[in-house]
């Protein structure tokens, strides 16, 4: 091992917070440390401290202009997410990565498209089609206890030896949504989010969200994010979120999302034979750095 300085900048979206590690050009964490290194980035109050960290790396693919990675602070790598790759997009973007407003990116959730609000130079803000979502179960992944039914929507699965009623979607990545008329700021998300993320219907595992419903086009979330705990935000959460309430006819397709840490845009729509969202919001650059890592 050698100690290395790793150039990085931090980013926020509505306090969702990564790490961005540019390795377009090289490889600069080896593969086999990637997860050890991103742990120790993460650690809050002796390293950098962050939800996440993602890397920017070449497409894989020819359609794709960039290549999206990212991991939790666990250490483990998520297929997508949605407050990251706003985050992602700023980053290539402002750095002449990739020098449109428009971009496809590759990510292990699938392609998606981003369109850029730019003024001078700056990325304002960023709406990604977050494709269509996936209700079902083996395609989560989730092992459906109910018999007869290839989704679990506004269902019960047993929590802590309680039924709770909950629906199961994927965006790229696995959502649990919890409509409740429970004020969330009761709600005891250290004891519930880690059963829920970890419960055996859910193989390999899930982020989990409480919703409160204000009217049909205005919803209130917390999460908690698989491999990261409680987040201020959730990108993917609340896309997940309100397409699963227009699904249950709860919700409008357009949806104003509060979060923790700010609010998100959603438009559903319908997508080959199922359902489809645009996400809108910003990213911030908080400030770039170098740490010392050993490598």
């Amino acid at each position: 091992m050698k100690n290395t300085l790793l150039i990085f900048s931090k980013m926020h979206g509505l306090g969702n917070d990564y790490v961005v590690i540019d390795e377009s050009k090289k490889e600069i964490i080896p593969e086999y440390k990637k997860p050890e290194i991103v742990e120790e980035l993460c650690r809050r109050g002796f390293s950098i401290g962050a939800d996440g960290v993602i890397f920017v790396v070449p497409p894989t693919v020819d359609k794709a202009d960039i290549r999206f990675r990212i991991f939790n602070a666990d250490g483990s790598e998520a297929e997508m997410c949605g407050n990251g790759i706003r985050c992602f997009a700023k980053f290539v973007y402002e750095n002449g990565i990739v020098p449109h407003d428009e971009m496809v990116v590759e990510t292990l959730g699938g392609i998606k498209y981003l369109e850029l609000i730019v003024r001078s130079g700056e990325v304002l803000a960023s709406t990604v089609d977050m494709g269509k979502a996936n209700f079902k179960a083996d395609a989560i992944p989730m092992i459906n206890p109910l018999i007869g039914t290839d989704e679990f929507m506004d269902q019960e699965l047993i929590v802590d030896s309680k039924p709770m009623k909950m629906s199961a979607v994927s965006v790229g990545n696995p959502h649990a949504v919890i409509f409740t008329d429970e004020d969330l700021e009761t709600i005891d998300l250290d004891y519930l989010g880690p059963l829920i993320e970890n419960h055996e219907a859910f193989p390999q595992k899930t982020n989990v969200h409480f919703v409160n419903i204000i009217n049909r086009g205005e919803i209130k979330m917390l999460t908690w994010e698989r491999g990261a705990g409680f987040t201020y935000a959730c990108g993917t959460g609340a896309t997940s979120c309100a397409l699963v309430g227009y699904k249950l006819g709860k919700l409008d397709e357009n949806v104003l999302v509060h979060l923790p840490g700010g609010d998100l845009f959603i438009v559903v729509y319908p997508r080959d034979g199922g359902l489809g969202a645009f996400m809108e919001g910003d990213a911030v650059l908080a400030f770039d750095g170098v740490v010392e890592v050993d490598i």
